[in-house]
């Protein structure tokens, strides 16, 4: 047996699944920067944007589930958004614990250039719209079954 032999029974980087989305993760980092720059945003501010888009006002806690933060990282960002004129935040009325967060109008308006962003990222995937939605479905697939390991 040679050295060489040995090699065949240890995983392989490129063979890796999870290697591929990681690598994959940082592509989609380096195409989105230069177009999020342009909007002053980095790419953890642009999704916290892109779920008050959807809902206008919610809380730190439902920003955070909702994109797998926890505030220690959420809080920081949510600052740098307020500064820039993007959110508002304030404590709810019925309770003052909690903080709820709400888009501005300035906030509102980068919408517009964001769906050029959105637009311009999914020309860089060089995917059909059918290949990105089954990609998509499949990349859904695999987080939950990950997750559902975890309770296992």
């Amino acid at each position: 047996m040679t050295d060489d032999d040995d090699l065949t029974f240890l995983p392989r980087l490129d063979s890796q699944l999870c290697f591929a989305v990681y690598a994959t993760e940082h592509a989609f980092a380096r195409a989105y920067k230069p177009l999020l720059s342009q909007l002053g945003l980095t790419y953890p501010q642009y999704l916290v944007m892109m779920v008050l888009w959807e809902h206008r006002t919610l809380s730190v806690n439902a920003i955070g589930a909702r994109l797998g933060l926890d505030s220690g990282t959420l809080s920081p960002l949510l600052k740098r958004l307020e500064t820039a004129g993007y959110i508002a935040r304030r404590r709810a009325q019925d309770d003052e614990r909690r903080v709820e967060i709400t888009v501005t109008q300035k906030g509102m308006d980068a919408r517009k250039d964001a769906e050029a962003v959105a637009r311009s990222i999914a020309v860089k995937t060089g995917c059909t719209a059918e290949e990105a939605r089954e990609l998509h479905a499949r990349l859904n697939a695999l987080r939950q079954h990950l997750l559902a390991s975890e309770e296992e």
